[in-house]
């Protein structure tokens, strides 16, 4: 199972591939790609829009995953802010919808709780989490990106536990 994580950003969107190796001796989650794509504030949000287009996009076509996680929208304090973010994840799932991988939406809450153990973590306790359970052996950087191999790691852990409760009834 490959999993493609976008954690979208205003400035800077983050993605992660992770792929569940389900080796017969040692079954393990493995990190194959991490990256950030970085937003110029100078331009205009159509063409910031339109550069996160075409980047996830060419990851998209690179990774091949069979599925896509991307964070849900939060509430925040500052409309505007929301509102751009919201403009984000919409190019994100219009990426992976154009090429037809289904898309999976968690809530910051449980993204942290199935990584770290704890829905409050802070974003330092989810770096660190994340390179353990990947067996990295640097944090992740930037934390935009290993925010995103998170949301990577909680569907993998989401669709294991549906997977094994289906075989249990």
């Amino acid at each position: 199972m490959r999993i493609f994580g976008i954690d979208c950003g205003t400035e800077v969107t983050g993605f992660g591939v992770v792929e569940w190796a389900d080796h017969a001796r040692s079954p393990r989650l493995e990190c194959l790609a991490l990256g950030a794509m970085r937003l110029a504030k100078s331009k205009p949000l159509p063409e910031r829009l339109e550069q996160v287009f075409r980047e996830l996009t060419a990851e998209l076509d690179r990774w091949r995953p069979d599925a896509v996680a991307i964070e849900e929208v939060f509430y925040s304090v500052n409309a505007k802010s929301a509102l751009k973010l919201g403009q984000v994840r919409g190019v994100a799932l219009l990426a992976a919808a154009r090429q037809g991988i289904p898309v999976a939406e968690y809530a910051p809450l449980r993204i942290k709780a199935s990584v770290v153990g704890y829905g409050l973590a802070k974003k330092e306790q989810v770096q660190f989490m994340v390179a353990r359970l990947l067996s990295l052996e640097t944090l992740p950087e930037p934390t935009d990106a290993a925010d995103a191999l998170a949301i990577a790691i909680c569907h993998i852990h989401t669709a294991q536990t549906v997977a094994l409760q289906g075989v249990s009834r």
